[in-house]
């Protein structure tokens, strides 16, 4: 036993402090952000000294429930160092906790005065915050090519431009291990939609390329500030170890799945006819992989589509 003012005491408890201070450091992250996000009253407050108010125009609708905010950040499965993109975080709910996990977050924000906020009072002091400032659909590329693919994904995507988003990470190729959004329930059903289902459509097709995506929870309409129009979920997605279609011939089936799906309505015969293919070379092709000429593209899983991309090929 090492007694006090002994030869290897003050040795000893200087260790001590410092592991215990790495195993703080490694759980807990602290900020100096103290804001609640819990309440409306707080929130509307600091809108109104920064003079702003919610716009449509960017879909924006505060998540205002903490353990929702904490279950969609422990979805993400971030760990001190993580590297995970935000888009839309508003006044910071969801950043402060993807923040106390110790996580490096990038976060895309359109509304500047928002971006004023964030950048100003929220994390001005965060080493591990980066803002980026403007539409993430003209900037996210950018981003990819400066710090390579993220680690995660983890947002309240802003409704107007959630699919959109979705589509465009996949098809520029940008596929992080892990992505976690709420969304429109009406989309995530559609992400997570199957062949010969109602939903089933050229998106939910995309997105289960390089993904196995599931719902997670239903969010309440109650749970957020001011209530939406629409009943929301929360999507993970999850990045396949190996992806249905070879990276070599992903985007040319890309391609071939918008017009494939041109139109729910026809079949799959006529809608490549419209683009441009034989009906008899199409109709052939679809016997060979053991489908109707009759069949609709909601029939056809993406290897299916991938049989029949390739017979037509031949």
């Amino acid at each position: 036993m090492v007694k006090k003012g002994g030869k290897y005491y003050h040795i000893l408890r200087d260790f001590v402090r410092n592991a215990y201070a790495g195993i703080l450091t490694r759980c807990f992250c602290f900020m100096s952000w103290n804001f609640d996000y819990t309440s409306i009253a707080s929130i509307k407050e600091l809108l109104s000294e920064n003079g702003l108010v919610m716009s449509k125009k960017f879909g924006q609708n505060f998540l205002v429930r903490m353990d929702v905010l904490s279950r969609i950040a422990s979805l993400a499965g971030l760990e001190a160092g993580t590297r995970v993109w935000e888009v839309g975080p508003g006044i910071g709910a969801l950043t402060s906790i993807m923040l106390s996990k110790c996580a490096n977050v990038t976060a895309f924000e359109i509304d500047r005065g928002f971006c004023r906020i964030l950048s100003g009072k929220a994390f001005s002091d965060e080493s591990r915050f980066t803002l980026i400032e403007g539409d993430v659909l003209k900037n996210f590329k950018e981003e990819y090519v400066k710090s390579g693919v993220p680690d995660a994904v983890c947002s309240n995507l802003p409704y107007n431009i959630g699919s959109v988003f979705i589509a465009r990470m996949i098809q520029e190729r940008v596929l992080p291990q892990r992505m976690v959004f709420t969304l429109q329930r009406d989309v995530v059903k559609r992400i997570c939609s199957v062949p010969n289902s109602e939903l089933y459509s050229s998106f939910s097709v995309l997105t289960s390329l390089d993904y196995l995506c599931h719902e997670a929870f239903v969010i309440s309409r109650s749970s957020f500030w001011p209530s939406p129009d629409v009943e929301s979920s929360v999507v993970v997605m999850e990045r396949r170890k190996e992806s249905l279609v070879p990276e070599a011939e992903a985007r040319v089936f890309m391609v071939f799945l918008r017009k494939i799906f041109s139109s729910r309505r026809k079949t799959v015969v006529n809608n490549l006819k419209t683009e441009g293919f034989e009906a008899k070379k199409v109709s052939k092709a679809l016997e060979e992989i053991g489908f109707s000429e009759k069949a609709r593209a909601e029939e056809l899983s993406a290897g299916g589509m991938l049989a029949l991309m390739r017979a037509l090929k031949g």
